[in-house]
């Protein structure tokens, strides 16, 4: 059995060699600002009901006020948005001032010419070592026919061209 530093290093490679795609979750916190991050660690749960799955790690700073909330949207982001991967990422507080975004009926906030946006309700928090994970209830979906921005190595691109040949 390996030690633990070393099988930490090995599940990163791993993971890091699992291509994702990559999304923002967005919300307005308590004060009804917008909040925003990168996440890759995005999946679905359920078809009835409708149910996906994000984590968010402890030590995020907006980590408190995702965890307040009762509504957040997923944007999927297109493979021209890696602009947005790389604003939702880094530690820029108000995020929202270099983005083109709306809100929506639910009052959430919405990144423009994203490839989907699911809207959703907070369905359950589940507590997960380092990480929370928020299942939420899908309420809306918005689709374009654009490609996915994905995530792979530590690197953001667009699939091949000859992935589908």
């Amino acid at each position: 059995m390996e030690n633990e530093s070393k099988q930490i290093e090995n599940f990163k490679a791993a993971m890091g060699n699992y291509p994702t795609g990559v999304t923002v979750v967005t919300a307005l916190n308590q004060q009804g600002k917008p909040m925003g991050m990168t996440v890759n660690s995005f999946a679905s749960v359920s078809l009835d009901p409708l149910l996906i799955l994000w984590s968010i790690d402890k030590r995020v700073f907006s980590y408190e006020e995702f965890l307040k909330v009762d509504k957040f949207a997923v944007n999927i982001l297109a493979d021209d948005q890696s602009e947005l991967c790389n604003l939702f990422a880094s530690r820029i507080e108000d995020r929202f001032s270099g983005c083109e975004w709306s809100e929506s009926e639910l009052n959430l906030p919405i990144l423009t010419n994203s490839q989907s946006v699911l809207q959703c309700t907070l369905f359950k928090q589940v507590d997960a070592g380092d990480h929370t994970i928020l299942i939420g209830k899908v309420v809306d979906i918005k689709n374009e026919e654009k490609n996915p921005l994905l995530y792979h190595r530590r690197t953001i691109g667009a699939i091949p061209k000859d992935f589908y040949q």
